[in-house]
């Protein structure tokens, strides 16, 4: 059985961090909790690390997970042609839930599956996730499941599906919050809903449009491939 870490105490979190740091740098995976549910997470520019975590999962290519970052000053980056409104909800939602689907820096070496040249960031809100992001930087993450399962709130449902496919698994408690991310397509010329979620469509219209302007947000049943199924965070 890989190690657990009870990080609600301060000694517990200091060493579970410390494990999870270095199980990352050596392209391992491992379980943190996030401000939605538990994640499987892996260094982003880890080509095998990224193949690993999606194999754990029982998932494709074509189901390339998001990545959380540290800070709002990843974002420039990761990611390019970043528009004005785009930078206005990552002001107004960030840290927290919502993901942001922007063209990604060509220049960057990584591979985190079929994203046709885009990333999906976020930068979640919680103190045990950013704390290892902020050690190891942006983590390629997706929900700690087996995909068509149901997404872990407790550490201890992480390991009942993942088991050894994990390094080091990061106990926070049971999750405070358990709606999705909600994922905003930002590489057109308007923002495109591609997944409701924890940020409702009317905290998006306060950001982006006055009233008479609601209708620029469209809703989307068809969601890109770098958007990630349901159970992506």
């Amino acid at each position: 059985m890989s190690p657990v870490y009870d990080c609600t105490t301060e000694s517990g979190r200091a060493e579970g961090i410390q494990a999870a740091v270095a199980a990352v740098r050596d392209g391992q995976a491992v379980v943190l909790p996030t401000d939605t549910v538990y994640g499987i997470g892996a260094d982003a520019f880890s080509p095998e690390a990224v193949a690993s975590l999606l194999a754990a999962k029982g998932r494709g290519r074509d189901m390339p997970p998001p990545v959380l970052v540290p800070s709002v000053r990843t974002l420039d980056g990761l990611a390019t042609d970043v528009p004005e409104w785009a930078r206005e909800l990552v002001r107004a939602f960030w840290p927290g839930p919502l993901t942001l689907v922007l063209p990604a820096q060509s220049s960057l070496m990584w591979d985190l599956g079929e994203t046709n040249g885009t990333v999906a960031l976020r930068m979640p809100e919680d103190d045990i996730a950013l704390a290892l992001l902020s050690e190891v930087g942006p983590m390629a993450v997706t929900s700690a499941n087996l995909t068509g399962h149901p997404a872990a709130t407790t550490v201890t449902e992480a390991a009942a599906q993942l088991g050894a496919a994990v390094a080091v698994y990061l106990d926070g408690g049971p999750s405070t919050g358990t709606a999705v991310s909600t994922i905003v397509d930002c590489t057109g010329d308007a923002p495109v809903v591609l997944r409701a979620g924890a940020v409702t469509q009317e905290q998006l219209d306060e950001v982006l449009s006055p009233p008479e302007e609601n209708d620029a947000i469209e809703l989307t049943e068809d969601p890109t491939p770098h958007a990630g199924d349901l159970d992506e965070r």
